[in-house]
């Protein structure tokens, strides 16, 4: 009986149907929704939390630095208003150094730059065979590492062997953490989102642009295609037509549908509602703040008609503040040596802007 009544429900809709007008036949139902993506994103910066770990792990050799010294390294050129203040303390510290017979200009650049950039610096010391001091030469900070007897040091690379110093002949200079005392860290730690965020604007800039003007689409196919292999056609087109590095899009293919068989429908306009400039105003502030430049030393463009304050008086300021306790720490490797290595003359502009 419940058969016989599924019958006759389906012989009353098939009534029903005939009934109605002419030209009023029900609407097919869809076949099949295809939807598929196209265009890979691309890779803005290292997707690893450099702030994950803040101990040192140690593999039976040497510790791990707490921050990926290959992530600092990267960091330096993602942003123009962090590696520029990294540059300038440099220049200015190196223009006030006096140079000395066991280290070079050369290798006394790079050990502050390390130091500025990772939080630690190294300087083998090479002696003769007399075992007197010969040479202080720079060990890059990116690839060296702290061995577990403290005083032995390694230099790691990914493509050759690993080399051992000897022990006690590595000079390690600490920018000193609150977490661990085997590595230094960086003082601009605070603000490294900041510095990855502003990289990430300007490279998703870059790649609008080059996107053609527009952060992706979807191109929705309504009307129904007799033939699937055409489909497929304008889905190989679709992904041959983006450039290299363009942003996501999506196809969409129902067949049946009302209107418009055809429509390319942007995701958003970003000239309407763009945030660019926002966003690296914001984060510029933030590596301003944490570098403690003054912004009128680096050749920043001053917003408002007052400028940025009289260069000189902020030049006195910077050295008193910033750079004479960076030259001061510094000459800890004259403590450790028991040479006086390190010495400086005194920032010209600074004891310009004193005399006036």
């Amino acid at each position: 009986m419940s058969r016989s009544r599924k019958n006759n429900n389906t012989l009353s809709c098939v009534k029903t149907n005939e009934s109605l007008p002419a030209g009023d036949s029900l609407q097919q139902p869809i076949e099949e929704i295809q939807s598929f993506s196209f265009g890979e994103p691309t890779a803005i910066m290292d997707q690893r939390d450099l702030q994950d770990c803040m101990e040192c792990a140690k593999n039976g050799r040497w510790y791990e630095p707490p921050i990926s010294t290959y992530g600092l390294a990267r960091m330096v050129e993602g942003a123009v208003h962090h590696q520029s203040p990294l540059i300038f303390k440099r220049n200015v510290i190196m223009s006030c150094f006096k140079p000395h017979p066991l280290l070079s200009r050369q290798d006394a650049s790079a050990f502050i730059m390390d130091y500025l950039v990772f939080g630690n610096a190294y300087l083998e010391l090479r002696e003769n065979m007399l075992g007197q001091p010969l040479k202080l030469k720079h060990s890059l900070a990116k690839y060296t590492r702290r061995g577990e007897d403290l005083d032995q040091y390694w230099f790691v690379t990914y493509y050759g062997e690993d080399y051992a110093f000897p022990p006690g002949k590595v000079y390690h200079l600490r920018s000193p953490s609150i977490h661990q005392e085997i590595y230094g860290t960086p003082e601009y730690m605070s603000a490294m989102q900041s510095i990855l965020l502003n990289g990430e604007a300007t490279l998703f800039r870059r790649n609008y642009y080059i996107n053609g003007s527009h952060a992706g689409v979807i191109v929705y196919l309504t009307d129904p295609v007799a033939n699937s292999g055409d489909v497929e056609k304008l889905k190989r087109s679709l992904k041959d037509a983006r450039g290299g590095g363009a942003f996501k899009n999506l196809f969409v293919y129902a067949a049946g549908g009302k209107k418009d068989g055809l429509q390319i429908l942007p995701f958003s306009q970003i000239a309407a509602k763009d945030e660019f400039t926002g966003i690296k105003d914001a984060t510029r502030d933030d590596m301003l703040a944490i570098h403690r430049v003054p912004p009128q030393l680096m050749g920043v463009l001053p917003n408002n008609t007052g400028g940025l304050g009289d260069i000189e008086k902020a030049a006195k300021v910077f050295a008193i503040n910033e750079l004479y306790p960076i030259q001061s720490v510094l000459k800890d490797l004259n403590d450790w040596l028991g040479i006086e290595v390190f010495d400086f003359t005194p920032y010209a502009l600074a004891e310009t802007a004193a005399r006036s």
